[in-house]
């Protein structure tokens, strides 16, 4: 049995994540000894490595739960139901992948109309246009997030 900050250490996940894993749950809340102290034990340890490898893989919450009661429920999923949720996470990442390029293209060409020189910054042309009000996307910066 391990205390949250052991169960921390072993694992290198933040307590605050671990507390964060239990509040949504996506790691089951743990008994508690005679002294008030959470006890995790092996299978607790072995889904919070899951929900780790899960996260490094750009899993969001929801897909890493889907993906848990997949495992939960054995017998009655199949190994389809596995790879759709990854087929669905690849597209989520192929979605982010063509944002971040086109983000890359927009700040690349206001990029090379400044000339780098060693004058005034307001006169600057990636300053002047990020000012601009007739900018190509006029509901960039205001997505909310």
């Amino acid at each position: 049995m391990l205390t949250r900050s052991k169960l921390a250490r072993q694992t290198g996940c933040n307590v605050e994540t671990i507390r964060y894993f239990e509040r949504v749950g996506l790691l089951p809340e743990p008994p508690r000894s005679a002294a008030g102290y959470r006890l995790y034990d092996d299978g607790h340890l072995r889904r919070l490595r899951f929900i780790q490898r899960a996260r490094e893989l750009g899993f969001p919450a929801d897909r890493i739960r889907d993906l848990l009661r997949l495992d939960e429920e054995s017998g009655r999923h199949t190994r389809a139901e596995v790879k759709e949720l990854t087929r669905a996470q690849i597209g989520e990442i192929n979605s982010r992948i063509r944002d971040l390029e086109r983000l890359r293209d927009r700040l690349a060409a206001i990029d090379s109309h400044c000339d780098g020189a060693d004058e005034s910054a307001s006169d600057c042309p990636i300053l002047l246009s990020l000012f601009a009000a007739d900018s190509d996307d006029p509901a960039a910066g205001c997505s909310g997030h």
